[in-house]
């Protein structure tokens, strides 16, 4: 976010005056740079009637932070800049960005891999690594509202990593002055840790700070959408209700459907929200209460419907139409669209007593080439970027003014560190059936997230399915909070049996599960082994056929390795003489298949552990 400038003496290690950039194409010698962690970075631009300066500061050896200053003396629309600097790509072997999904490999820097980051849109953050996992560059920039680009390649003429930061490059209000932090991170450390260690430093930001998580947004939850899409049925969501909470789910999710009649998956006719599926919201509401459960309600932040009674309010005050779904995106510009928006979702709380919401299409508030940037004509603010974040500030103050433990998720991709202050709970993007995209998607979401409750997205299956190969759903999010969405009144009884001992288990360990040391091996390899360590337990799931490997050398007192592989066999090797310990094998229902004792001499030990089940070890007393 753009900021005023906060010098101290101890932070202007380097004061580089920049004024009067000159443009300059991609390849040719920039007329300015400035030194970053021991890499030279080049200015591109034309800063026009903009005074630029660069201060940087050492955090500690192989971290620093540059701080670009723009300054002009009247109002005027920032310049296009562009930071580009390279190195040798001495042990690089991928790239981790937020929006970088199954491919995390580096290619050529004439098809350079990017990632585009705003306020309801990925993270501005890049992580380049080597061969095990080591931090060679994270870089990463303080603005989360608008957007800027981050790019790296490999340059086949010189063995080089180039890389790219580009800011201002879309449409802004003008301003008189702005303010922008770059990190570099070039520490030897893992990747993960890296990136945990840029998650802290956005939450520190100013006007950053994350929003508090409820206990209930850590714990696992049932999900309309795939069991019931918009065909929602009040005595059916109850039978699940009660049969959720019998296997340790503690909410309800009412996605899309409760609002309309309309089961055309359009948006023709949202925007009203009224209960049209559940008229008795509020006596719903008190029957999942009443159940042991809470319930969260869905709503398309933006979306008014051509159908809807309250189109024709705001007529005049829509950033476009959107094709193919029938429905206007509000602009968030107009105080009364924001007191609308925010008044929908406070009654819902006091009229019909709902406990959070899940807030979808954030991403449509954006401006475009057409969208006039002034305050004028009713709009109290020139920036989409800016009304959006006003608009979502104040839901978040408002709701929890009337229930300070209010859970409002969103979804992938709008999940930046600004998005940390709007809501407690993110959620995997869709991967319906997809259970290894749910994998790499909520481990994605972990490295980034902090405290805020990361959630799989909604499991669902064929009730056909062999159930070892159900479960690949649940074990692949074990590092997430579960969201079910299967008819659970209508799966098979193995299936359901598998459903409560795995639920069962993430609940017992959802300490480690969620708030241990996390590492997820190999992001090139969509992390085939996850590592999660508190207490003295460690929990290793296995994807892929491969040696379970202890992250530690102490003796640990318990040891869980999850058999998520199509192999009904676990290797195991003990970093040292890690002593006796008894072990319990249990299959994909919970029932043990064999027992006994080992120990776990430094080397390799296999054991017969069925597909989708377990084999746990406890550390015998005077090992």
């Amino acid at each position: 976010m753009f900021t005023w400038a906060r010098r101290s003496a101890r932070s202007l290690a380097v004061l580089l005056p920049l004024t009067g950039l000159a443009s300059s194409a991609v390849g040719q010698e920039a007329a300015t740079s400035f030194r970053l962690a021991g890499l030279d970075v080049s200015v591109l631009g034309d800063a026009g009637p903009f005074d630029v300066s660069v201060a940087t500061r050492t955090v500690e050896p192989g971290l620093e932070i540059a701080t670009l200053r723009l300054e002009s003396p009247a109002d005027e629309t920032p310049p296009a800049l562009s930071l580009r600097w390279s190195f040798p790509s001495h042990d690089v072997f991928g790239l981790w960005t937020t929006s970088s999904g199954f491919d995390k490999d580096l290619g050529p820097d004439w098809y350079m891999t990017t990632v585009t980051s705003m306020l309801a849109r990925n993270a501005p953050v890049l992580a380049i690594y080597g061969a095990n996992d080591d931090n060679r560059l994270t870089f990463a920039v303080s603005d989360a509202l608008n957007a800027v680009t981050l790019g790296a390649g490999l340059r086949e003429e010189n063995g080089r990593v180039h890389a790219r930061i580009d800011l201002f490059q879309e449409r802004h209000r003008a301003v008189t002055s702005a303010e922008i932090e770059v990190r570099f991170d070039r520490r030897s450390l893992p990747y993960h840790a890296a990136l945990g260690d840029v998650a802290a430093w956005w939450a520190e930001q100013p006007g950053y700070a994350p929003a508090s998580v409820p206990a209930t947004a850590l714990l696992p939850m049932y999900s309309t959408w795939y069991s019931y899409h918009q065909s929602l049925d009040v005595e059916a969501l109850l039978g699940e209700v009660e049969i959720a909470r019998g296997l340790g789910y503690e909410a309800i999710i009412i996605d899309d459907g409760w609002q309309t009649l309309d089961s055309q998956r359009g948006y023709a006719f949202t925007g009203d929200w009224e209960p049209e599926r559940i008229p008795d919201m509020k006596g719903f509401v008190d029957d999942v209460h009443d159940l042991g459960m809470k319930l969260l309600l869905w709503y398309s932040v933006p979306l008014v419907g051509e159908q809807s009674q309250v189109y024709e309010r705001f007529r005049g005050k829509y950033l476009r139409y959107w094709d193919g779904q029938g429905a206007y995106e509000l602009d968030p510009r107009y105080p009364d669209v924001r007191e609308h928006i925010i008044e929908t979702y406070r009654s819902a709380i006091r009229d019909w007593g709902v406990d959070g919401f899940k807030l979808d299409f954030l991403g449509r508030f954006v401006a475009n080439d057409s969208t006039v940037l002034e305050v004028d004509g009713g709009r109290d603010l020139a920036s989409v970027n800016e009304a959006t974040d006003r608009l979502m500030t104040d839901i978040m103050r408002e709701l929890q003014a009337v229930n300070p433990d209010v859970m409002i998720e969103f979804r992938q991709p709008y999940i930046g560190p600004l998005m940390r202050k709007y809501g407690n709970m993110f959620r995997a993007g869709d991967a319906p059936n997809g259970a290894v995209l749910n994998r790499v998607r909520t481990l994605d979401l972990r490295l980034l997230s902090g405290s805020t409750a990361v959630h799989s997205d909604m499991l669902m299956w064929h009730y056909e399915e062999a159930v070892e190969d159900a479960a690949r759903q649940m074990l692949n999010i074990l590092f997430s909070v579960p969201q079910m969405s299967v008819r659970l009144a209508g799966v098979p009884e193995e299936h359901l049996a598998m459903i409560r001992y795995y639920t069962e288990y993430w609940n017992r360990n959802r300490d480690v599960l969620l708030h241990g040391r996390l590492e997820p091996v190999s992001p090139l390899s969509n992390y085939p082994m996850v590592r999660a360590s508190a207490g003295g337990k460690q929990i290793i799931a296995l994807y892929e056929p491969m040696i379970a490997t202890p992250s530690t050398a102490a003796a640990l007192d318990r040891l869980d390795v999850i058999n998520a592989t199509h192999l009904s066999r676990v290797v195991l090797e003990a970093p040292s003489d890690m002593g006796p310990y008894r072990y319990v094998v249990t299959d994909v229902m919970g029932r043990t298949t064999s027992e006994g004792t080992t120990n776990l001499i430094a080397g390799v030990h296999a054991f017969d552990v069925p597909v989708s089940g377990m084999i746990a070890l406890e550390r015998r007393s005077g090992g």
